[in-house]
């Protein structure tokens, strides 16, 4: 018995493979993992600060003196913007919220009429927004002598209420928030993902788990490249008139044809049985699809190019595609992460390529605000494929 353990112990041991997807990948894992949600990446003990569009239109004593309040919040990170631009870096999802302090703010709070702040919002991202809800809800509605947004709802209780006492008139004003636009100190408007009814959780799930799936895929691919070399099949083909740019390109051609067809399959799996609306943009989503494979075939025999041995390529590509598909958004969400990591995001395909999905599919943008991830996948599979042929050369 023990010499069968010992046996099992050294083999185990020589398989650098089994060792390092045993040790060393769980640690990183763990590492990216404590990174996103543990206190790693915490700002003060606290998560890090919410990015908050402001965009000031009354310009008024009154107003700039609530920015200041809400910029001096630890849980709050304000960028001064226009309305106009606020609304349209939210809609692209390069901003979670924007808050537009509206023209006749100050006098609206003299009157007590109608305040006119808004607050204009992504849905998707429910943790900054729930995080903020907090923050501007207790700022705005503060009776600081120069900010007086109480004054709307005191009078609206006042109106409806005429025969309570003051003290329970009070207690209701410190508690509770009026649930009418005619009467809100701060209106909540989405203007992302309002546009069609695919569920947010159903575009994370196919975009995410379908990238994640062809990078696994086209790996097998690149490794079939070096057990095809290590048993000379290679060599076979090259006493042939084919170069050996053109039997990685065949390889590549082949993984590109299967990407292509993996994530059509998926996209329709979800438009046949979970209803999702694959029309909203079908020249983007083509383009999407087309270029995702691009990237994603690329990077599959870019790895078999970097790679000695069969084994060594299947190591590396386990560790690779769980890095990206962490850091890139298919196992965690891009916007829990610490900004470090956020960066770091931009260098994987599944980052770029979920984005774009999202960008049909959620953000429900036109082409050519979409036109730009699907050219940076473009260009991530050419610089792979350009390297990989020089490499691949060397190697043979």
């Amino acid at each position: 018995m023990f010499k069968l353990f010992k046996k099992d112990l050294i083999l185990f041991f020589h398989d650098r493979r089994s060792v390092m997807l045993t040790f060393l990948l769980p640690v990183i894992l763990i590492t990216l993992f404590a990174f996103a949600y543990g206190s790693i990446g915490t700002y003060n003990g606290r998560s890090e600060p919410v990015k908050l569009l402001v965009a000031d239109l009354d310009q008024t004593l009154t107003s700039k003196k609530i920015i200041y309040k809400i910029d001096s919040l630890k849980d709050v990170s304000i960028t001064l913007s226009d309305s106009a631009k606020s609304k349209e870096l939210v809609t692209k999802g390069k901003y979670a919220c924007a808050l537009i302090i509206y023209k006749g703010f100050q006098d609206s709070l003299e009157s007590a009429k109608t305040t006119r702040v808004e607050l204009v919002y992504d849905r998707s991202r429910e943790m900054e927004i729930g995080i903020l809800q907090q923050n501007l809800i207790s700022t705005l509605m503060s009776s600081t002598g120069e900010i007086i947004v109480k004054k709307n709802i005191e009078k609206y209780l006042k109106d409806q209420f005429a025969d309570i006492d003051k003290g329970t008139r009070d207690n209701i004003l410190n508690t509770v928030i009026i649930k009418d636009n005619n009467k809100l100190a701060l209106k909540w408007t989405s203007i992302v993902g309002m546009k069609n009814n695919t569920k947010l959780g159903l575009i994370q799930a196919v975009a995410g788990t379908a990238i994640l799936m062809l990078l696994f895929s086209v790996a097998l691919v690149g490794t079939s490249i070096l057990e095809e070399k290590e048993n000379g099949t290679i060599n076979r083909l090259l006493y042939s008139p084919l170069k050996g740019s053109s039997i990685l390109y065949g390889k590549m051609l082949f993984a590109f044809f299967i990407s292509i067809l993996q994530l059509t399959s998926m996209f329709l799996f979800a438009g046949l049985m979970f209803k999702m609306d694959l029309s909203i943009n079908i020249p983007a989503l083509i383009l999407m699809i087309l270029a995702t494979a691009f990237a994603v075939s690329s990077l599959g025999i870019f790895l078999a190019a970097i790679a000695k041995t069969r084994q060594q390529a299947q190591n590396l590509s386990t560790i690779l595609i769980l890095i990206m598909s962490a850091i890139g958004g298919s196992m965690i969400p891009l916007f829990i992460m610490p900004s470090i990591l956020q960066k770091i995001a931009l260098l994987s395909v599944n980052y770029w390529g979920i984005q774009g999905f999202y960008d049909i599919f959620w953000r429900a943008l036109p082409l050519e605000l979409i036109l730009p991830k699907i050219l940076i996948l473009m260009g991530i599979g050419i610089i792979m494929t350009s390297a990989s042929i020089q490499l691949f050369k060397k190697r043979l």
